[in-house]
């Protein structure tokens, strides 16, 4: 194994000069740290990042950790973080909740033993104050990615829940559809509520009332759950539409639907929050509220590391990214 001081014998300077090079400190000429990084090249000179960690007291690594690996949303958002991270010097360790309070306290247990530099944080639900206030008991930078927890003073990157979902439900209002039910996630989770208020407001500015008895509370990762839907289909008066709150739960509610002999749009038609990512151009088929999540990892993680590395202002900061409603074939005007 090479070490610093085969570095130095052969750059002929002293075991600290070649550690003030790798560790980018002190001052050392222009000609000297060439001839270094010369000599570290030829010889494949690879640094131990974890002594350098400790020198620096920076482990150059950050943590993401996400709800849902399956879902396009979060695997698009993944890939603007790491993009983000990478050109900023830093690695990346991913982790997975699958919207799981517990499997999420884990992974903030493992994050607090792996001395990680600051953690881009997707949380499960309002229950993630805790871990969330752990991050902070250790002084570990965190900023808030998708969902907002009460009580947590944090930079936070959301997409506009409300908005979003109050554009999709117009549109069916538009289409001459009145009985249009949610199939939302839990309450306990600040988009879902987001995306209730806007589908109650849809109705309302339109002088309609909100029925209960069409509104389903699940989990985000409830889309085999076949219950809710049977509870909407075994109504007297059944809905024509149907909003579901994100993508996995909007494939769940057509494969269920298929299964009955039920055809979207022409027996009921059906929007949703968030794209599928590429796999969604090869035929796009629902209309949709599509977030930017590329610019959700992206922008979150620059927000992260400017609070590392202390270029940020004192204020916490909120950037709320817009949604785009696109009108695909999931639709179609009331019969």
């Amino acid at each position: 194994m090479i070490t610093i001081y085969d570095i130095a014998e052969k750059a002929g300077v002293s075991a600290m000069t070649v550690s003030r090079v790798i560790n980018n400190t002190g001052r050392i000429s222009e000609a000297t740290r060439k001839r270094i990084r010369k000599v570290m090249e030829d010889l494949h000179y690879i640094p131990n990042s974890m002594a350098r960690s400790l020198v620096l007291q920076k482990t150059k690594i950050l943590s993401l950790l996400i709800t849902d690996i399956t879902n396009p949303f979060y695997t698009t958002l993944a890939r603007g973080a790491e993009d983000a991270a990478k050109r900023a010097g830093y690695r990346l360790l991913f982790a997975n909740s699958d919207e799981d309070y517990a499997k999420e306290k884990d992974y903030v247990d493992m994050i607090l033993s792996t001395r990680v530099d600051g953690v881009l944080f997707a949380p499960t639900g309002d229950q993630s104050a805790r871990n969330l206030a752990q991050l902070q008991k250790h002084n570990i930078p965190f900023v808030v990615l998708d969902r907002e927890i009460p009580g947590i003073e944090a930079d936070v990157v959301l997409g506009d829940s409300k908005e979003g979902a109050r554009k999709l439900v117009e549109h069916l209002i538009g289409l001459g559809h009145r009985r249009i039910a949610l199939i939302n996630g839990s309450q306990d989770v600040s988009t879902a509520r987001l995306r209730y208020t806007g589908y109650s407001e849809a109705h309302l500015l339109s002088g309609l009332s909100v029925n209960d008895s069409l509104v389903a509370h699940l989990n985000y990762r409830d889309f085999h759950d076949e219950s809710a839907l049977d509870a909407l289909l075994n109504l007297e008066d059944p809905p024509t539409a149907i909003f579901a709150a994100n993508n996995m739960l909007a494939v769940g509610v057509i494969q269920s639907l298929r299964q009955r002999g039920l055809q979207v749009p022409d027996d009921l038609s059906v929007v949703c929050f968030d794209d599928f990512g590429p796999a969604g151009a090869i035929n796009p088929f629902l209309t949709l509220a599509s977030q930017p999540a590329y610019q959700f990892g992206l922008l979150g993680m620059q927000l992260l590391i400017e609070r590392i590395e202390g270029e940020a202002v004192h204020e916490n900061r909120k950037i709320i990214l817009p949604s785009e409603m696109i009108i695909r074939a999931s639709t179609q005007a009331l019969k």
